[in-house]
């Protein structure tokens, strides 16, 4: 289709490390699969902490028994990112956590493939009425919604604002939901803010950046 808008419920992250359960959470909502005492239980099975990864969120799905796909560039962790200001702090105890989510994955069930996503393999997804929850870099992330000359949207650690384009990565997991080809643009949930919209480049650009590690988990309806 032309023109794809699901109806993702928004739920709006309660801190600034956590914008991926935020996401989780919406998309297991969007399937009728949310239930609070669950998802808490859940995150205290898979011993989830501050840090989640994008690996995280698709064990979370398996736990859930939501079908996924997790596509991504690298099969671990970046060893390059050590010296990323975002990834610094917990890096060498993180590097060994992820790489054994990833070496486990197969038999845990978690599908994860390493593969280029095109906006046109998202497209087809969304126009299925699935979703994904999709690692960007929101320093780069405009939303097309917000005041003009432009700002971008994001969540630092004293709350949401637009601020000015940030010359560092700063990752934060949005929920794709929609898009529209007329307007050359796709609609997300942002849990830092609300419903928000991108040009397809911007998306792009944010979504590919160094470090994101082009990092897509393909969430599917019939679950």
């Amino acid at each position: 289709g032309d023109f794809v808008q699901l109806p993702v419920p928004i739920i709006q992250q309660l801190y600034h490390w956590d914008c991926g359960l935020a996401c989780s959470r919406m998309v297991l909502r969007y399937l009728g699969q949310l239930d609070d005492a669950e998802f808490e239980q859940a995150l205290q099975e898979l011993r989830l902490t501050r840090s989640i990864w994008t690996i995280d969120l698709a064990y979370l799905m398996r736990r859930f028994g939501v079908r996924h796909r997790f596509c991504t560039q690298t099969l671990g962790v970046d060893k390059g990112y050590r010296s990323q200001s975002f990834y610094r702090k917990h890096f060498d105890t993180e590097e060994t956590r992820v790489n054994q989510l990833f070496a486990q994955a197969k038999t845990c069930k978690v599908l994860v493939e390493k593969c280029r996503v095109s906006v046109q393999d998202i497209q087809a997804h969304l126009a299925q009425g699935h979703v994904a929850i999709v690692l960007v870099n929101s320093g780069v992330l405009r939303c097309d919604l917000c005041s003009s000359p432009p700002k971008y949207c994001c969540f630092t650690p004293s709350g949401p604002r637009c601020f000015c384009r940030s010359p560092d990565y700063q990752g934060h997991f949005i929920v794709l939901r929609g898009y529209s080809r007329a307007a050359g643009c796709v609609f997300y949930n942002n849990p830092a803010y609300a419903d928000r919209d991108a040009s397809i480049s911007n998306f792009e650009e944010a979504r590919t950046s160094y470090g994101t590690d082009e990092a897509i988990l393909f969430v599917y309806a019939d679950s």
